[in-house]
């Protein structure tokens, strides 16, 4: 019996050993290969997660940027729509202050215009009245005369 088991294992050493050995040699070298690839994924998958963050942070960072521009540009088109119209309001305000004084000098030249006439019409009413008698005109005559003379 140990003849028949040195026989076995010397045929098992010499022709089954090697090929155990290469093939579990293989299968580590195959695992090992499968275990850096895995390694090598998970590395390039950490960077693609980094990047992601990287990228997700810039956009973040861009949109804020973008927000306040837009809430900056806002603002300001509220305060020049605001002068716009204070600037047309005072304008108006203006216009109708100088049409307002416009109409009153108009107003007051008609009534000035307007005393004259009654003025006139009275002067005209009464020259009509006191020259009416011949002896009147003579007397008004001879004071006019008297009167140029003394100037």
């Amino acid at each position: 019996m140990l003849i028949g088991f040195g026989i076995l294992f010397f045929i098992l050493a010499k022709f089954a050993w090697p090929v155990i050995t290469n093939g579990i040699a293989s299968r580590n070298k195959k695992i090992q290969d499968q275990l850096d690839e895995a390694a090598r994924v998970h590395a390039e998958l950490e960077n693609m997660h980094l990047k992601h963050e990287e990228m997700l942070a810039e956009a973040k960072a861009e949109r804020d940027a973008i927000v306040a521009d837009a809430r900056k540009l806002s603002e300001k088109l509220y305060e020049d729509a605001k002068q716009k119209a204070e600037s047309e309001a005072q304008a108006i305000i203006d216009d109708a202050k100088k049409t307002i004084y416009f109409e009153k000098m108009k107003a007051i030249t008609d009534v000035k215009n307007e005393i004259a006439n009654f003025s006139i019409d009275i002067a005209q009413k009464v020259i009509e009245h006191e020259l009416s008698d011949k002896d009147r005109q003579e007397k008004l005559i001879e004071e006019w005369v008297d009167n140029c003379n003394l100037n």
